[in-house]
């Protein structure tokens, strides 16, 4: 064998080996500093809400290029009986559960140590509102220069759109934030029982259309509302009542809502099993969509604004979260998959802003190929479409992956600043929602 081979060779193995050992000392550093009585299943549902966003959108969102121009369709408009996909991946009710969750915790464990409400909401708003500011600004950039090098304006606003759509969570979750020390006391029945006197308001009564935006808070209460009762049961079995806001009912053992422990289980069947049959029910006999996302040129959206079957099926998927939260414990056990978790949770809002982004950014760049390439630029008319896309997935993630190196510091704080490199390992560990 030629000596120049084999000092190659010496040298990938040995580069291989250093880049495991660094791997591994990544990971165990990560599990290190993650505290003891930190409930990992929580981190572990965030990021699988967050992944089922990512991937519904990329398999729902399609940009055909037609004459010059660019216009978004849906598969799910061509190929109706693809409905039952945005059940696996409209996972809105897990990010607000997992929310009330640690907001309940978050603002407990302010109160417990003398801060304020200002000064707890306005350090969890500033968090929020970091790198949302970043997308505005590149985008708003983006635009002009799209505008001012000849792109038609129906085209701009069709990217820009799909960057600016998602946005709307975020306000809904800031306002639901703010809200926490209300979530904590309230039972999320009455929420519910907004949500259903609204849409017979609008559906059965022929009230008017501007009635369904009340429920974009109130649908989006109810499992805010459970992750608070969740939180409450934690801080009960821990002992640790002295941030929880009020008295009575909220400190008396017998009168909290139990959604874990030796009942977690029976609540997330009820949870399921109910919100299923609901759901089912409302669709089947009621006239309400499929599909849990929006569908363009649909008479009825369940996401816009949320519907009583979009908030029943949230139930359903609560129900899975509390059921999963168990298995997910032992699972995370492993330093090495509670590695990976911890590192999605740490660019959980780089992914959710940006993912859209790498989507368009692999349509633009398939432009430069000589015609319309499937799945990328075509209509999202048939099966053919929808197994394209898959075969796109890998370059979106890449393109994700751009946009993360880019653009995470923002997450962390200021950019190279003391902020976001002072303490890596206490964000590893105690990163809240």
């Amino acid at each position: 064998m030629p000596r120049d081979l084999v000092v190659w060779r010496g040298t990938v193995s040995a580069g291989r080996g250093r880049a495991v050992e660094l791997l591994r000392g990544l990971v165990a550093g990560i599990d290190a500093v993650t505290p003891a009585g930190r409930d990992r299943a929580v981190d572990a549902l965030r990021g699988l809400a967050i992944g089922g966003v990512v991937v519904g959108h990329w398999l729902v969102t399609g940009l055909v290029v037609d004459s010059g121009a660019v216009h978004g369709a849906s598969p799910l408009q061509y190929l109706p009986q693809l409905a039952p996909l945005s059940w696996a991946f409209q996972t809105l009710a897990v990010f607000f559960l997992v929310g009330g969750r640690t907001g309940a915790s978050g603002y407990a464990s302010a109160r417990g140590r003398g801060v304020s409400y200002g000064r707890w909401l306005g350090g969890r708003l500033t968090r929020l509102s970091r790198p949302v500011t970043a997308v505005l600004v590149v985008w708003s950039v983006a635009a002009v220069a799209m505008l001012a090098s000849g792109a038609g304006l129906e085209t701009v606003r069709v990217l820009v759109k799909l960057v600016y759509s998602p946005l709307w969570f975020l306000l809904v979750f800031a306002v639901l934030t703010a809200v926490t020390p209300l979530a904590v006391r309230l039972h999320p029945l009455w929420p519910l029982a907004v949500v259903a006197l609204v849409d017979l308001a609008r559906f059965g009564l022929g009230g008017p259309a501007w009635l369904g935006w009340i429920n974009v808070v109130a649908g989006w209460l109810v499992p805010y509302c459970l992750g608070a009762a969740w939180a409450r049961n934690d801080l009960h079995e821990r002992g640790d009542l002295r941030g929880l806001p009020g008295r009575g009912a909220l400190r008396d053992p017998h009168r909290l809502h139990r959604l874990r422990g030796p009942r977690g289980r029976g609540a997330g069947w009820a949870l399921l099993l109910g919100g299923a049959a609901a759901t089912s029910a409302l669709v089947l006999w009621a006239g309400y969509p499929a599909a849990m996302v929006g569908v363009p040129g649909a008479a009825v959206s369940n996401l816009d604004p949320p519907t009583l079957t979009a908030v029943t099926f949230g139930l359903a998927q609560c129900g899975a979260a509390l059921l999963l939260a168990g298995p997910l414990r032992r699972t995370l056990r492993r330093p090495a998959v509670w590695a990976a978790v911890a590192m999605v949770n740490l660019s959980a809002m780089t992914i959710f802003l940006w993912h859209q982004t790498a989507m368009m950014a692999v349509t633009a760049l398939g432009l430069l190929a000589d015609r319309p390439l499937p799945g990328l630029h075509t209509v999202p008319d048939g099966y053919g479409w929808l197994l394209a896309r898959l075969a796109w997935l890998p370059a979106f993630m890449l393109a994700l992956l751009v946009c993360w190196a880019a653009f995470h510091a923002h997450e962390r704080g200021r950019p190279g600043g003391a902020e976001s490199e002072s303490r890596p390992a206490r964000e590893l560990g105690v990163r809240r929602a």
